[in-house]
């Protein structure tokens, strides 16, 4: 079966970034390899990537409705990444930020759709208690750290989360989202520096969906080779295929080995895309509807492994039964929220920070 193809990509293969003039005697990653799921996995995998899509569809829907206010970043077509890293981690045990780009994150950890739906809305009953919205979702039972609006600020909490891990030896791993357009912030180098310093375990993960807001990546960055961003600071580079959740779980759990073995900081880029704007409020005028059409014909994530369960000998009418069984759940989420209260008016005065003298 032909492997999904990741938009203008240098090369569809992950592969470990050695570029010129690197310091060829030090340990470098090994190159990665696709993961090889069972047919249970692929069913797991194929669930929650159309959950992802399901969801992120229907809350586009409530946003048009007026259910939904402030900005809301759908993660359509970018589903493999979360899901392919997510299911190497240990909840519990491994950390999770990220930027405002965060409902797909938060449902590939396995978090409640009813609550996430919830705290889009604005409702009492969300993750948030209706407090942080689309931007700002958190979980510390989860470990699952936001949900930033500041572009960039999850990478240096994200180091943060990482120094934790170490300081109390709990054999944790921080994995810290961003994208190609945060990959231009300085505190992301500063953050890059200290973690190589302290030999931090955390994983850099920059999903390059090829358009920051509404500037193309090639336009925007001087190196978009994205993977190479760590060089300078002895952080070694992976670029995948963000597309294909079997080569994002397989170059995740390369990065896994590599931090674990007390070897520091890795970055992984994974090139993938999203089909929506950069929010809701964005029309995406700056790219035609043929690239678009393009990607979806020939690198759609779910349409990836789903040729990968046909093969492994899944029928249609099973999907069909896991499509079935996704748009209710959605459906009942969106009905949830909808339904439930909003939150009271003196909670306008409760988790505020109050600075005693």
């Amino acid at each position: 079966m032909a492997k999904p193809t990741t938009p203008r990509a240098d090369s569809a293969k992950a592969k470990a970034a050695v570029p010129a003039g690197a310091d060829h005697n030090r340990p470098r990653p090994e190159t990665p390899t696709d993961y090889k799921a069972s047919k249970e996995e692929l069913l797991e995998f194929y669930r929650q990537m159309v959950l992802i899509r399901r969801f992120e569809e229907k809350a586009g829907q409530l946003y048009g409705l007026g259910f939904i206010g402030g900005f809301c970043h759908l993660y359509i077509g970018q589903e493999a990444v979360a899901v392919g890293i997510q299911s190497a981690l240990k909840p519990g045990k491994d950390s999770v930020i990220t930027g405002y780009r965060d409902h797909g994150h938060m449902l590939a950890y396995g978090i409640d759709p009813k609550v996430i739906m919830a705290e889009l809305t604005g409702r009492e009953a969300g993750i948030s208690r209706g407090k942080g919205g689309s931007m700002h979702m958190f979980s510390v039972e989860h470990k699952f750290y936001g949900g930033h609006g500041i572009v960039g600020a999850q990478v240096s909490l994200g180091a943060g989360l990482a120094f934790g891990h170490k300081y109390n030896d709990d054999g944790g791993v921080c994995v810290a989202y961003f994208g190609d357009g945060a990959a231009n912030q300085g505190q992301v180098y500063e953050s890059f520096n200290m973690a190589e310093l302290w030999k931090l375990p955390i994983i850099f993960v920059i999903e390059n969906n090829q358009y920051a807001m509404g500037t193309s990546v090639n336009r925007a960055s001087s190196e978009d080779q994205l993977y190479r961003r760590g060089e300078s600071f002895r952080i070694p580079g992976i670029q995948v295929d963000g597309m294909d959740v079997l080569a994002v779980r397989g170059a995740t759990e390369e990065a896994l080995k590599w931090v674990q073995g007390g070897n520091g900081p890795i970055l992984l880029e994974m090139k993938t895309y999203r089909y929506r704007g950069h929010s809701m409020s964005d029309p995406a005028k700056y790219r035609s509807r043929d690239e678009v059409q393009a990607v979806r014909e020939n690198s759609d994530p779910i349409e990836g492994v789903k040729k990968y369960l046909i093969d492994a000998g899944v029928s249609e009418d099973e999907i069909k039964v896991i499509d079935q069984d996704i748009r209710k759940i959605v459906a009942e989420a969106a009905d949830f929220a909808e339904t439930s209260p909003e939150p009271e008016m003196h909670e306008l005065y409760t988790d505020v920070l109050v600075e005693q003298y």
